[in-house]
């Protein structure tokens, strides 16, 4: 995937700041490159689980985001595929990250993440950035991008998971 969306993972470093190395990783872990985005209608998972009692506060706002993106045009109610606790698209964003985050890289006028692998990547990268990723600066454990990882994922396991792979995939030839 390094090799096949070089020139754009490219444009979206130069853009984010964020390294190919990072977005492939996280990439490849949620979903096996957009293979395996789920199977769930996201508004039906979301409205099981915003009416649980045991997590509502938090998924009833991610159910109105859900309807929010709708709304805006830039999925259907139909295309909205993804993980059972209501993630979306090739890397998985819960409805709230996606209204924050989502950019229609492609130009297209439509930030879609399940069908567009480079409206996904910049978007991932947009979400890192947002949360404070610094350019050059390490994503391993301790590094000043540590943190950030943590912000997509808040397992440990999982940052360190993918700061492994990244870091695997930054010594590639």
């Amino acid at each position: 995937m390094l090799k096949r969306y070089g020139s754009i993972l490219a444009r979206i470093e130069d853009r984010y700041g964020v390294p190919e190395e990072v977005l492939v990783a996280i990439w490849g872990l949620e979903s096996d490159y957009g293979v395996n985005q789920g199977k769930y209608s996201t508004p039906r998972s979301l409205a099981t689980l915003a009416y649980d009692c045991r997590r509502s506060e938090k998924f009833r706002p991610e159910l109105l985001d859900a309807l929010r993106i709708i709304e805006r045009g830039d999925l259907t109610s139909s295309q909205m595929i993804g993980a059972w606790a209501g993630e979306i698209g090739q890397t998985q964003f819960l409805p709230s990250a996606y209204l924050k985050f989502a950019v229609d890289f492609e130009g297209y006028g439509r930030r879609d993440l399940i069908h567009s692998a480079l409206n996904a990547l910049a978007s991932t990268a947009n979400y890192l950035k947002g949360y404070g990723w610094t350019a050059g600066k390490p994503w391993t454990e301790g590094g000043a991008n540590f943190g950030v990882l943590q912000k997509w994922n808040e397992s440990e396991v999982y940052a360190k998971t993918v700061a492994y792979f990244a870091t695997r995939l930054a010594k590639e030839p």
